[in-house]
């Protein structure tokens, strides 16, 4: 299964990313990916998208991960609504309540 997805480049606390097209198994780990089709730039906010060829891998199947997904939305490429990223933490009150609830069962 293909993936549209960042793949960090950059010195440290400089990131900076390129949008690939790798396979789901394999990171792209060294340049091994399918194809480029952008670059990002989180500090600058520079986006570089090639709306055809990721349109061209949507058609073959291909899934955005969640940030892509939300750039492309972000940049009109898809419609819809954006997707969290981030999984919401449960306030301490409550993730206590679970943990002690869960220790009296065990015993």
């Amino acid at each position: 299964m293909l993936v549209i997805r960042l793949f960090r480049v950059g010195k440290k606390k400089q990131p900076s990313f390129k949008i690939v097209v790798c396979d789901k198994r394999n990171p792209p780990k060294r340049g091994n990916f399918v194809e480029e089709v952008g670059f990002y730039n989180p500090l600058t906010k520079e986006k570089v998208l090639r709306k055809e060829r990721i349109e061209h891998w949507l058609k073959f199947g291909a899934q955005p991960s969640d940030s892509v997904y939300n750039l492309l939305i972000q940049e009109k490429i898809l419609s819809g609504k954006k997707r969290p990223v981030y999984i919401k933490q449960k306030p301490k009150q409550e993730a206590e309540k679970e943990v002690k609830k869960e220790r009296i069962v065990d015993t």
